[in-house]
């Protein structure tokens, strides 16, 4: 690549979004529920972002078990219910119980939140069943693995091969562009051994951390035996997700404090919410990023913000207004926004050193969250049901269930979740459920459990699992 002609350097900020595989496994707070309230406060929205002014400068990667879960059979009526019937009521049972209790103010506030889910129903109805998948994959560029396992901790280059294959399948399956090779490693989990498989996957650019390796790399790497490795830009990234980031802001709407049925009508600073106020709010962060980021690259270079989709719009209830803030705001400041595959055609690159370590973008910045001591027994058990599924010689459709189970249990969300002690049991009796589902379909291939039907559905999984 040539290197760039620009006197200042430029912003991509890329959006991963992904939500474990919890169709059909549980309700509130973890299981399909959870799914749900993303799609209402989080996808939804986006879209009124991404299809707004500067909104085709913003790279989305969609994972491919997202996708599977919003397409799903069923799916779209029972979130449609969860709106329209679950939220409403208990929205107007909080507001209730608020004003019931001498506090008027916050049964207002509750009652007006309740107007969002309204909205998204709406809009849901508007796309239609499948709708909101197709909706996010025409922005989404870039895509994941299959389930979202760490590729690092992955036992064999067949396991990696299936993640990746039936991954990338699926994305091409549903989009109506041509991939153009972007693809986010799962945790920004990366190891120099990944770049043969990932080039032979047809991965061209991805994403890494290599905050604690090579301080203020902003530069892309290239490797001599795979994609490029693409730096993301840590400095940034904790201006807006870090303990003391904006949405810390004492106007913002506070996401701890619940009332009896996990509303949220009070700011950080105790008040009562005040959307307006945390507007106004939004727009001077979004006005502060913007001159910052504006400095960082005034010598040129590529600074890369990526962010959990998710963060915006559901853990900080202002992030969507935010983003679309800082999208108004950066050509008024003279800050490029562009998207990360259209950067990446004229950005310099560098040679990517030859002795990377294995890297994420966790605390630390290791593979410990997904196989410390903690959860060393989830790590172990999925590298074992691993091998005994190559041993076995796992393939073909007979085993599409075994292939399925696999997929699932890799998925790097019940380490984490068991890692963060965020949501109870749940992790665990997810993989060990998915672990006994794999057990039985290798003792009984041909045997389909309805459980996991809407899992890597494109193509046949089965045919993957080979060395």
């Amino acid at each position: 690549m040539a290197p760039s002609a620009r006197a200042d350097g430029r912003l991509a900020i890329v959006l991963h979004s992904h939500m474990p595989y919890v169709e059909g496994f549980g309700t509130w707070p973890f299981g399909e529920e959870w799914l749900f309230e993303a799609a209402a406060t989080v996808y939804v929205p986006l879209l009124e972002v991404l299809d707004g002014p500067g909104g085709d400068g913003v790279t989305l990667s969609v994972t491919p078990v997202l996708a599977d879960q919003l397409g799903a059979p069923g799916v779209h009526e029972r979130l449609l219910a969860f709106l329209r019937e679950m939220r409403a009521t208990t929205h107007a049972l909080d507001a209730a119980g608020c004003r019931e209790s001498g506090e008027p103010a916050l049964g207002d506030e509750v009652e007006r939140a309740g107007g969002d889910y309204a909205r998204a129903a709406a809009a849901l109805d508007a796309l239609g069943d499948g709708g909101l998948a197709r909706a996010l994959l025409a922005h989404g560029a870039w895509t994941s693995s299959a389930t979202h396992a760490v590729l690092p901790l992955v036992a064999t280059d067949a396991g990696v091969r299936l993640q990746l294959r039936a991954g990338i399948a699926a994305h091409r399956a549903r989009r109506e562009t041509e991939w153009g090779g972007g693809f986010w490693l799962p945790e920004c989990a990366h190891a120099p051994w990944l770049h043969p498989l990932l080039e032979e996957a047809g991965v061209h650019a991805t994403c890494v951390d290599l905050t604690d390796v090579l301080p203020n790399a902003r530069t892309p790497l290239a490797t001599s035996d795979g994609p490029l490795l693409v730096p993301i830009d840590r400095p940034v990234i904790e201006l807006v997700w870090s303990e003391g980031g904006y949405p810390a802001g004492a106007a913002y709407r506070d996401s701890h404090r619940k009332t009896v049925h996990h509303h949220n009508p009070w700011a950080n600073d105790g008040a009562v919410y005040d959307r307006d106020r945390a507007r106004e709010q939004a727009v001077a962060d979004a006005r502060d990023f913007v001159a910052r980021v504006r400095e960082r690259v005034a010598g040129g270079g590529l600074s890369v913000c990526a962010l959990d989709t998710e963060l915006l719009g559901h853990h900080w209830y202002e992030g969507l207004y935010w983003l679309r803030a800082v999208l108004d705001e950066a050509p008024r400041a003279g800050l490029e926004i562009v998207g990360l595959d259209a950067a990446l055609r004229d950005q310099r690159v560098v040679a990517a050193p030859d002795d990377l370590p294995a890297t994420s973008w966790g605390t630390p910045r290791t593979l410990w969250t997904w196989d410390g001591p903690q959860v060393a027994d989830l790590a172990f058990a999925a590298r074992d049901a691993e091998l005994r599924a190559v041993a076995a010689g796992v393939r073909g459709a007979l085993d599409a269930r075994a292939v399925r189970e696999l997929l699932a249990l890799q998925s790097s969300d019940w380490a984490f979740l068991a890692t963060r002690d965020i949501a109870g049991p749940y992790p665990r009796e997810r993989a060990g459920g998915h672990l006994a589902g794999l057990e039985a379909a290798l003792k009984a291939p041909g045997v389909e459990d309805p459980a996991v039907r809407a899992l890597a559905p494109f193509g046949d999984p089965g045919m993957l699992l080979v060395a």
